[in-house]
């Protein structure tokens, strides 16, 4: 088995040699091609055939997800009925690790005659794909990752990277937030943190409610039944503090001969870290992580307690 890990680990060092040597060749066309991006009011159509369709695939979906409107078509479909997808205003992007791709090049005069910019993206800058091209971006390598020399391995993976600095050189252009993201993701964990409200992940029932003459064995009872950390102090439909397990150990090493006689009011912190049950759930992490807390109080628009929430709810 010891052959075989040397065998991964030479490729993964040649696939990251493979990228590594990409920014030496980043020049005034990588540029270019954001650029002609930027300026098109239509689609970014990424093209190819083989493993670099397989590619082109892969970064046609990076694309579409990041805020770029993008997809995948393949030459062979475009000669049967898939050309009336290409219209003025889009670009296109196209792959071939050769840039000599006959089906590839078949298809470039059906471009040229609509007046479709065309990035081409090979590992031939002298290639016919590279000549009839606007721009160029030269993703070639020394040799595959692959013992033989023969499947594509370094090629595909730097060309997956080029894809990939395309994407993120867009989402700098259009300020694209991750708020965007999770507009593309709905389904996702980071969609419903970025989507999702407090009162959608809130506990709301059984809430932990004592009052200033509390005892602690009653504040106790409530921090353990809900399981939050935390008990409410409250009186008269008004939020006055809160006790928190914290609270109740540090009380316990200060005033251990005394613990069981203390009061809410004793120990309870004044002025709690609050949150509307309508604000987002990212929120209530920034409130959290700002203010090094695990819990906090959610009120509604008039100012009640209406739950509890947690760090955890927030993940």
């Amino acid at each position: 088995m010891e052959d075989v890990l040397s065998v991964a680990i030479k490729c993964f060092k040649d696939e990251a040699e493979a990228i590594l040597n990409l920014i030496p060749k980043l020049d005034e066309n990588f540029t270019k091609a954001i650029e002609i991006i930027k300026e098109s009011k239509g689609k970014l159509i990424v093209t190819g055939v083989g493993k670099s369709g397989h590619i082109g695939a892969k970064i046609a979906s990076t694309l579409a997800s990041t805020g770029t409107p993008s997809f995948f078509v393949n030459p062979l479909d475009a000669f049967h009925g898939d050309l009336g997808m290409f219209t003025e205003g889009d670009v296109v992007l196209a792959i071939s690790n050769s840039g000599q791709t006959d089906e590839l090049l078949r298809f470039i005069p059906l471009l040229t005659e609509r007046n479709i910019p065309i990035i081409s993206m090979s590992g031939n800058p002298q290639s016919l794909l590279a000549k009839y091209s606007n721009c160029h971006l030269n993703v070639s390598v020394e040799r595959e990752a692959c013992p033989l020399n023969l499947a594509p391995t370094s090629s595909t993976t730097a060309t997956l990277a080029m894809g990939d600095a395309i994407a993120c050189a867009l989402m700098t252009v259009y300020k694209f937030k991750a708020s965007d993201f999770a507009q593309f993701h709905p389904g996702g964990a980071l969609g419903r943190r970025l989507l999702s409200r407090v009162k959608d992940s809130m506990i709301s029932t059984n809430l932990p409610i004592i009052t200033r003459e509390s005892k602690i064995s009653d504040a106790l009872m409530q921090i353990s039944s809900t399981k939050m950390g935390i008990a409410v102090v409250i009186e008269n439909g008004e939020i006055l503090g809160v006790v928190t397990d914290g609270d109740i150990r540090r009380a316990m090493q200060r005033d251990q001969e005394h613990f069981f006689e203390l009061t809410a009011k004793d120990l309870m912190s004044h002025n709690p870290q609050t949150i509307q049950e309508t604000a987002k759930l990212t929120q209530a992490e920034q409130i959290m992580r700002k203010h090094n807390i695990h819990s906090l109080i959610v009120v509604n628009s008039e100012k009640q307690f209406v739950g509890v929430i947690d760090a955890f709810s927030c993940l």
